[in-house]
């Protein structure tokens, strides 16, 4: 093991202050730079010790509870990966298989799946106003039963993707652009363009983006984000993004034109989302199983995506970037033109240049969720991390 790298990321992770013991990861902005960084750090780490075969087990038991309300690939296996990682158990709640089907209420099952439980990771996005609203909801449940001596500990929450924001998508996003550049200092001043591209289906949230937006202008960075007229984001955290990056020094604007975007980008990040207001619209009627409607407004809607089939990631876009040669990056899967879909987000020429890259990109998010675990279940993670790093060594003599 190469001890210099993984010491030196120890010393890093120990000059930063965090406040996460027993603590939820909802929203990226609820939480201070230090602590960004600290899961970065700790994330970096935790990838060091397992590149060279090395145990990072941190926890001797405990379950890791993962509730998914959508489907999901990398986001579910980078949840099982890191409960096993770190020692835990992972049990996967199937909302069908359960007593909820038989209308048992969010606070019973939130105690009744926790009594040896350490972390729960929820992915709700389905409903714009709803899927953080039930993480804070299933929070609460499991605060009082702490109180009412119901619950040893209370287990903490990690948001595996919400209808505000997709916190390890963009910390994993953060983590690849840290390493692109060398450094998080690197990304001072670097342009990166958050716009909308076409999409045969029109249901995709809209948390990936404003991810994005709420994080990278932490950091001073230009964020760039465009759609056409009528595909924008929750208003808040367009606000969010605005004051991030007032307070680092960046840039944030939007624009309506790919092109103007792209143009000098050192980042691009083409990704198709649903209108704030259709989700709106989508959520009433997912609400009381109105099929009809939702054909109708799915009818509508991809009407209204086919006006902007040209807002494809190809080669001229990209050939409007710095130096002609931005980072591409996606949250995966993309709709790839002519390999997934007859015309989607991105060219098949331009997405196989990068292929290899947006694999690096999601590779980072075991470990992220790792991290997020680990600095919310323990008190002095940087002791552990010590401990883990001195047992390493002993391993690979």
């Amino acid at each position: 093991m190469s001890s210099a790298a993984v010491e030196k990321q120890l010393a890093a992770f120990n000059a930063l202050k965090t406040d996460l013991f027993h603590k939820d990861f909802l929203l990226t902005w609820e939480h201070s730079t230090d602590e960004i960084k600290a899961v970065l750090t700790l994330a970096e780490a935790l990838k060091l010790l397992h590149q060279e075969g090395l145990s990072c087990r941190a926890f001797d038991s405990g379950l890791a509870i993962s509730i998914f309300r959508d489907n999901s690939t990398r986001t579910r296996f980078s949840f099982a990966a890191a409960a096993s990682a770190l020692g835990f158990t992972l049990s996967d709640l199937d909302e069908e298989k359960s007593q909820i089907a038989h209308g048992e209420t969010v606070r019973e099952t939130a105690n009744m799946i926790s009594f040896l439980a350490e972390v729960i990771g929820i992915r709700d996005d389905m409903f714009l106003g709803e899927g953080n609203k039930y993480m804070r909801e299933v929070g609460d449940a499991l605060t009082e039963g702490k109180q009412q001596g119901v619950l040893h500990r209370r287990p903490s929450i990690v948001n595996l993707q919400c209808d505000i924001d997709h916190p390890t998508q963009s910390l994993a996003d953060l983590a690849w652009l840290k390493k692109h550049f060398g450094g998080i200092e690197n990304m001072r001043g670097k342009k990166l363009a958050m716009t909308w591209a076409y999409s045969p289906s029109y249901g995709k949230p809209l948390s990936v983006p404003q991810g994005v937006i709420g994080l990278m202008t932490r950091f001073g960075m230009e964020v760039s984000l465009a759609h056409p007229e009528g595909y924008g984001l929750i208003p808040e955290v367009i606000e969010v993004a605005r004051k991030n990056a007032t307070q680092s020094g960046g840039k944030f604007e939007v624009v309506n034109s790919m092109e103007q975007a792209f143009q000098g980008a050192h980042i691009v990040y083409p990704k198709s989302w649903a209108p704030y207001h259709v989700m709106q619209r989508r959520t009433e009627l997912l609400k009381t199983s109105d099929k009809d409607g939702l054909k109708a407004l799915e009818k509508e809607c991809l009407a209204n995506n086919a006006r902007f089939s040209n807002w494809e990631c190809d080669r001229a876009k990209m050939n409007l970037t710095h130096d002609r040669s931005a980072l591409y990056m996606h949250c995966l899967p993309a709709d790839i033109t002519d390999v997934s879909c007859k015309a989607g987000e991105v060219s098949a020429e331009v997405f196989e240049q990068y292929r290899i890259p947006t694999y690096h990109e999601a590779s980072y998010k075991p470990f992220v969720i790792s991290a997020l675990m680990f600095l919310t279940r323990l008190r002095d993670p940087g002791a552990k991390l010590e401990q883990i790093i001195r047992r390493a060594k002993g391993l690979s003599i």
